[in-house]
């Protein structure tokens, strides 16, 4: 009988490690982990800062690759309406103000060094949540809700991403100059459908470069 008893115990022993084993990655397949944004986006986006009395819509195409970004966007800063058709190219260190309809274009310095959206490591996860119904499977977005610090400016986040693709959905952001910052993506996709967008129109081939630099948040004040 103990002969017969050593072999089952064994088996058993077997089954247990299996089964932890299971279900060990089962938890770390479903423990979100930071992520970095796709490298090649396209949506619109909004931006509200002085709780509301600033604010800008905007549509954009992300390129990571080639460390592009090209915004259109209209909005309200300090009470004054302005719109804006900006190119961004951080490899060549230029930014291209562009004005179609009167075909012309003006080229600032871009001081500003590129950083791909992502979420940092030493970001902490604050919640998964799923946004609208979940009552049937597939229904609802499921997303991931990351916050951190920015000692360089002294500042704080809350960044939600979804947790299949890194697609952002908001961005919090607040620092002691700023207040706090909203930033809300819709309509994302995954890719850019026309690359001649980031490439400025022939008549900035002869734009002369401006002596003011800019960076980034230009496009926003």
């Amino acid at each position: 009988m103990m002969k017969m008893m050593k072999p089952l115990l064994g088996l058993c022993w077997v089954l247990v490690l299996v089964l932890v084993l299971v279900l060990t990655g089962r938890s770390s397949a479903q423990m979100p982990h930071r992520c970095r944004t796709p490298a090649l986006l396209s949506g619109s986006m909004s931006v509200s800062a002085r709780e509301g009395q600033d604010w800008v819509l905007a549509k954009y195409r992300y390129d990571a690759i080639g460390q592009r970004i090209r915004l259109w966007e209209f909005g309200q800063v300090q009470s004054k309406s302005f719109h804006a058709d900006m190119l961004f190219l951080f490899r060549e260190a230029v930014v291209y103000s562009i004005d179609y309809k009167n075909r012309t274009c003006q080229k600032n310095p871009l001081h500003t060094a590129f950083h791909p959206s992502h979420i940092p490591h030493n970001a902490s996860l604050l919640s998964q949540v799923i946004l609208g119904g979940s009552s049937a499977p597939g229904e609802g977005l499921l997303v991931n809700t990351w916050t951190g610090d920015v000692p360089a400016t002294a500042g704080k986040y809350l960044a939600t991403v979804t947790e299949f693709g890194c697609i952002p959905v908001s961005t919090l952001y607040y620092t002691p100059k700023t207040g706090w910052i909203l930033t809300s993506y819709f309509n994302a996709v995954t890719g850019i459908e026309d690359p001649e967008q980031f490439f400025p129109p022939p008549f900035c081939a002869h734009a002369d470069t401006k002596e003011e630099q800019l960076d980034f948040f230009s496009a926003f004040y």
